[in-house]
């Protein structure tokens, strides 16, 4: 194999990029996939069938909004045939207790929630939908049936002083596991920037927030506190290596190194309609070009990190200078450290005290097509979600449940861990369930 890389071992699943949220940091490409380029059920079955036979043991089951799948079950099915653990992350609009017994019986083994805010009104408000009291819901059904919950929040200006409230409705929710990641500012994100990015005020009072929050809850829940690019001078490590650890399908079926690499011109990615996960991750070009060492320039070449930290974000190294190769700007001995360094320390970044009680965002539409449902209807009204959208905000989804079935005793495993923000490492895969052996 290319470079001495051995397997992958975790999987991002993007089912669908349809979603009923429009959060100004999403992480879906500026293109979305439409509905009718996503795998097929069976597709999906072949995928999951080709990871387990080469080696992966767990996948994060995402979107979008995963739970859009009338066909989700069928999918966590063929992840627990695989002998795949499988994490469902979703925005819980839609959860209901039929879904998730249904998604359970399937082999499910544990969920993760995301959140905007504590405040019911303020998180709807950054959501673009009212969708707080289905989150609260959601997470008293997971909490019922025993599944490990985790709660994902992404920080920017406007959340992070209420992280400490957010660390209280955690606790409250039973989540085993809450992480707090800084936006990365790629995609939507990059493009919200002004009106998402903190103050150093900001993020040295939530840091102190965080750490005095561990010491209190050590042994009970875990705090995972992902830090900003653009503030520290150091570069993060690309997904634990470009095409080291870990691969990305698309739900039209591109497979990427990184959920954000189909920005990067001339990637040319394959897809696993087309080829064989294990030709992807071996002989393509795309998972090939920025694996190991070989392709970097000064100053990360002679440098004694570039065998943890990569380089760093090979979209952020494109998305700020143009060339996807160079030193990730972050990195403070990067010679494009001055872009990072001008926004961080321009007014907003290095002065603002409290966020902008109606900032302006950009926000992405579902994939362009008609949409079944209750259109506009879905959101809330204008006078309680004031962020302007400057694109057109698609309608809601009607999510169907499954019907009920019965619901056998079976083993869940009380682990469960989250898919990394790019450019940030997966975690350790969680302890495998016993049928997968050791």
């Amino acid at each position: 194999m290319s470079d001495g890389h051995g397997r992958p071992w975790a999987l991002l699943a993007e089912l669908t990029h349809g979603c009923p949220l429009h959060c100004p940091y999403c992480s879906n490409p500026l293109e979305l996939a439409r509905r009718s380029q996503e795998l097929t059920t069976d597709e999906w079955r072949d995928v999951l069938r080709q990871a387990g036979e080469y080696g992966v043991v767990q996948t994060h089951l995402s979107g979008g909004e995963p739970l859009l799948r009338t066909d989700l079950a069928e999918i966590v099915a063929a992840a627990d045939v695989a002998g795949i653990y499988t994490q469902l992350v979703t925005s819980g609009v839609g959860l209901t207790e039929a879904r998730l017994g249904a998604l359970v019986d399937a082999g499910l083994r544990s969920v993760q929630l995301s959140v905007q805010h504590a405040d019911a009104a303020r998180s709807d408000r950054i959501a673009g939908h009212r969708a707080f009291a289905a989150k609260e819901r959601a997470a008293a059904l997971i909490r019922k049936t025993g599944l490990p919950l985790g709660v994902n929040v992404v920080l920017h200006r406007d959340n992070l002083d209420a992280v400490n409230a957010i660390v209280d409705l955690g606790v409250a929710w039973g989540a085993e596991r809450i992480e707090l990641a800084n936006t990365q500012f790629y995609g939507w994100a990059l493009r919200n920037r002004e009106a998402l990015l903190p103050s150093r005020a900001q993020l040295a009072s939530a840091g102190a927030v965080i750490e005095r929050r561990r010491a209190e809850l050590a042994g009970t829940t875990e705090l995972v506190w992902v830090v900003p690019d653009y503030f520290d001078g150091v570069a993060k490590p690309c997904m634990g290596g470009w095409g080291a650890v870990s691969l990305t399908i698309a739900p039209d079926g591109t497979a990427l190194p990184c959920p954000a690499a189909s920005v990067l011109p001339g990637l040319d990615p394959p897809n696993v309609r087309d080829r064989r996960l294990e030709w992807i991750w071996e002989s393509s070009p795309a998972f090939n070009r920025y694996r190991g060492t070989a392709w970097m320039a000064e100053p990360c070449r002679s440098c004694p990190r570039k065998e943890s930290d990569f380089g760093g974000c090979r979209c952020q190294a494109y998305a700020l200078t143009g060339d996807a190769a160079r030193t990730d700007p972050a990195c403070a001995l990067s010679p494009d450290h001055g872009l990072v360094r001008a926004v961080a320390d321009s007014p907003r970044g290095a002065h603002a005290q409290a966020p902008l009680p109606h900032p302006t965002y950009d926000a992405r539409a579902s994939p362009a097509e008609p949409l079944r449902g209750q259109g506009e209807g879905a959101r809330a009204p204008q006078d309680q979600i004031p962020y302007i959208y400057r694109t057109p905000a698609a309608g809601g989804r009607t999510l169907q449940p499954a019907p009920p079935a019965p619901r056998p005793a079976r083993h869940t495993t009380p682990a469960h861990t989250s898919p990394p923000p790019p450019g940030q490492a997966p975690a350790p895969p969680p302890r495998k369930p016993p049928e997968l052996g050791p």
